[in-house]
């Protein structure tokens, strides 16, 4: 198996904490947004997240719709019913992994031995929420939805559930099932696999590999071999431009199958896809300011973005998935730029995408001016916006569940001269380096006793260690940066060049340190690629949107937008507020971080005019 160079720590070695030390300390946006996640996870009733189980194993039987019945995508009706419960299972085991949640543990353990009776009525082996008939269905050319999609959420579920908490009984259904996969591939040539794995297989690739990592069995070697996906990866490698017009969750998980297919070989033609993958779908293609992609769930022609502003902008799903591949990256270069990626989509796709009082899902972010964020529609339906606890499960409905049950785990990864801080998240992480503990605790100064609204984001980290131990300790300067950063330790200050987009590295004897991190920040416009008249903004990391109902001209010079955006609304009680407000305006609207917006109508990219001539 091949060695990450840059390695997370354990889930439970890091702590999410809240905003900063002082009297009242305040829960952090991260804590907040993981309580609400947590509250929704135990909400469902485990009967219900069974349901379709229990109906493919004949072990559920009712002549009324039952209480809570889940609906939407896991009705008994549609083809993919069942893929949440894997969502959730992935959920349960990183939350209780990195909390020690017993409650939770109890419950996701409950679950995965209900798998297992379910697995026995069925035979032994087969362990899905839909027949086994879909497969062969597929394999005869009849359309069917995404049997490998749904059927890859409860193997990963199950796996996570082994590989963070433990559950022996989790790996048993997963190597009990996959005797069934290697039954049913083996009766087919290279062709006809590419065939059927032409129609959506979801992150079959991945589990393969990662059953294979822990099992070394042949058997999961093949089986991680024969869901190779050549037709799509050998243009990849080609360069051909194979992305433009895809459906872009078809492919992401498929390549992190080839990600972590060269972690458990070695064999360099996985990783070369993986980068190859990357190239295409960000290098070359560009991104939303947001740090998304994607319209109506497809790629966009490379950098040409304008002509797909809309209703259905970026998917949750698609956001997710690319920071998954980003870290993948990153453990094996230790590049700023996916850490720099990864910041940009967690707070305007992960935090934007989900509802700041409910927990749920906004399944795309529209991106059309007076937009509301929003969910798909059926002919006939009424629109709404936020997805509904128990009535929909969208496959979006189940990323959100996994990308807030472990926010510390991408924090600090460690290496084998020290540790990165990779995100400025309030956390505290348990670390050992040569033998000797250590405790990193990040909290940022709230700035409390400055007349308006601070221009830097401070970062305090203190670290404490048992006895002296020397290391380097990296620390990430974002590319938002407005300014030279400024580094101070134990009160006096570091020298060195420093610049947007890289590390500083500090390396001594640490034993009971106090770092201070200064990062000015402040407004930078983003406009579009291939409409450089039509910007959006951000205040560091966070994209604002502007509170209007359709699309209307902003004046002035883009390039400095401080220059018609001002601080709105700054303060209240004991703490800073995000919003900017226009002036010079023919009608001043104003602005809130995209995270902040729940129903009203907003707009991210503006026609700004540098005439001071109001047309």
């Amino acid at each position: 198996m091949m060695r990450r160079q840059y390695r997370n720590l354990p889930l439970d070695a890091v702590v999410l904490l809240p905003l900063a030390e002082h009297p009242r300390p305040a829960p952090s946006l991260f804590q907040e947004r993981a309580a609400l996640n947590r509250r929704y996870l135990m909400s469902l009733s485990s009967e219900n997240l069974l349901q379709n189980y229990y109906l493919e194993a004949g072990l559920w039987a009712t002549r009324g719709r039952p209480d809570g019945i889940h609906w939407g995508w896991e009705s008994p009706t549609c083809q993919l019913r069942g893929h949440f419960l894997g969502h959730w299972l992935s959920a349960a085991a990183r939350w209780s992994a990195a909390t020690g949640d017993a409650e939770m543990k109890a419950k996701a353990d409950h679950i995965v031995a209900e798998l297992a009776r379910c697995q026995e009525a069925n035979g032994g082996e087969w362990a899905g929420s839909i027949p086994e008939k879909y497969f062969d269905w597929l394999a005869r050319g009849r359309w069917v939805w995404a049997p490998h999609y749904t059927v890859h959420k409860t193997l990963m579920g199950l796996f996570e559930m082994y590989a963070y908490t433990g559950n022996q009984q989790a790996l048993e259904i997963m190597v009990r099932w996959a005797r069934w996969f290697h039954r049913w591939t083996g009766q087919f040539s290279r062709t006809q696999l590419d065939d059927i794995l032409d129609v959506e297989t979801g992150g079959m690739l991945e589990v393969w590999a990662d059953l294979y990592a822990v099992t070394g069995e042949r058997e999961h070697r093949e089986l991680l071999e024969r869901y190779d996906r050549p037709r799509l990866f050998e243009r990849l490698l080609e360069g051909s431009d194979v992305l433009t017009n895809q459906h872009a969750n078809t492919t992401i998980p498929e390549i992190h199958g080839a990600a972590r297919a060269w972690e458990v070989t070695g064999v360099d033609r996985w990783r070369q896809i993986a980068e190859a993958y990357w190239r295409q779908a960000v290098t070359a293609r560009g991104f939303y300011c947001t740090g998304g992609q994607t319209c109506g769930e497809y790629w966009t022609p490379p950098n040409e973005l304008a002509a797909r502003l809309g209703e259905k902008t970026q998917e949750h799903c698609t956001v997710y998935n690319m920071m998954r591949l980003a870290e993948y990256l990153y453990r094996w270069t230790g590049e700023v730029a996916y850490l720099d990626y990864w910041e940009r989509n967690l707070y305007n796709g992960i935090l934007a995408q989900q509802h700041p009082q409910t927990g749920m899902v906004s399944y795309f972010l529209p991106l059309a001016p007076g937009a509301t964020k929003n969910r798909p529609t059926l002919p006939r339906e009424e629109k709404t916006t936020w997805g509904h606890p128990t009535e929909d499960f969208w496959c979006c409905h189940g990323t959100l569940v996994q990308a807030h049950a472990a926010p510390g785990a991408s924090v600090y990864y460690e290496t084998d001269d020290g540790l990165v801080v990779a995100q400025y998240i309030p956390t505290a992480a348990r670390w050992r380096f040569q033998g000797v503990p250590i405790t990193i605790t990040q909290t940022h100064d709230p700035q409390l006793d400055r007349p308006h609204r601070p221009s830097a984001l401070v970062v305090d980290l203190r670290v404490r260690a048992e006895r002296p131990v020397t290391f380097r300790l990296r620390i990430r300067l974002p590319w938002w940066l407005k300014g030279k950063p400024t580094l101070t330790l134990n009160g006096e200050r570091l020298g060195g060049e420093v610049s947007p987009a890289s590390f500083a590295t500090v390396e001594r004897t640490w034993q009971d340190d106090h770092l201070r991190i200064e990062l000015p920040r402040g407004l930078t416009p983003c406009p579009l690629p291939d409409d450089p008249e039509r910007v959006a903004f951000l205040d560091g990391p966070v994209v604002l949107a502007g509170l209007c109902a359709g699309e209307q001209t902003l004046y002035g010079d883009w390039e400095h937008p401080e220059t018609f955006l001002v601080p709105d609304n700054e303060r209240e009680w004991r703490s800073w507020k995000p919003g900017y407000r226009t002036r010079g305006q023919e009608r001043n609207i104003r602005f809130l971080p995209l995270y902040e917006i729940i129903d009203e109508r907003y707009t991210v990219y503006f026609p700004v005019r540098r005439s001071s001539t109001r047309a």
